[in-house]
């Protein structure tokens, strides 16, 4: 993997590079949002590890700079002490494809790496999911069926995302329940009512059904 870690912290810095260097990946560095800016959008990576807090561009602007203004689709992990769900869902629709939680273990990390390079080869890294009728413009974040504009919050939004990605596979419980809150879902049962509440919205108003539990599995997006 070729990789740009946009960290200003020296030591974590100097951890990271020993130990994904170590496993054979190529890394960039930047010690702040501006330098991180100018090597995402001049450079070649395969993902991007971003910092929250960081000098002259806090890791959130240049997340949505790099989605919104420059149209870049690397993939990218936000890496954070920030635990708080709404703190997570935010940078979730910014356009993170991951979130990991201060302090974590190095080869945690580049698993999660592994997989969102995966899953954005899988998807192609089209900027348009669909099935049926059902479309999300993964560049606008717009949710439309049958021509219908759809008012999505932030977290259906994500378990859309995480169900299109899959369609028609299923997707278990505890995919969800990480898309959403990393490694510290809640006890409640709250990604149930997410789900009636993404039920509500893009299916109840329609004769056709898409998402589909699957008993002791998960849920699945199919025709």
């Amino acid at each position: 993997m070729r990789l740009l870690i946009v960290e200003d912290n020296r030591r974590l810095l100097a951890n990271l590079f020993e130990y994904l260097e170590g496993r054979g990946h190529i890394l960039d560095a930047a010690p702040d949002g501006i330098t991180g800016k100018h090597l995402a959008c001049t450079q070649r990576y395969d993902a991007i590890v971003l910092d929250w807090m960081l000098p002259r561009m806090d890791g959130y602007q240049l997340l949505k700079c790099l989605r919104d203004d420059e149209d870049i689709d690397t993939p990218i992990i936000m890496l954070t002490a920030r635990d708080e769900l709404p703190d997570k869902l935010s940078g979730f629709d910014a356009g993170a494809d991951d979130y990991l939680t201060k302090p974590f273990e190095f080869p945690e990390l580049e698993a999660r790496l592994h997989a969102i390079i995966a899953r954005s080869s899988r998807a192609g890294r089209q900027r348009r999911m669909a099935v049926a009728d059902l479309e999300f413009d993964l560049k606008t974040q717009e949710v439309t069926r049958a021509g219908v504009k759809l008012q999505l919050f932030p977290a259906l939004r994500t378990l859309l995302r995480v169900l299109l990605e899959n369609s028609p596979d299923v997707v278990s419980h505890e995919q969800l329940e990480e898309a959403l809150w990393g490694d510290q879902p809640p006890e409640s049962n709250r990604l149930r009512g997410y789900i009636y509440e993404l039920r509500r919205e893009v299916d109840a108003p329609f004769p056709h059904k898409l998402i589909q539990t699957v008993p002791r599995c998960g849920y699945r997006i199919a025709q």
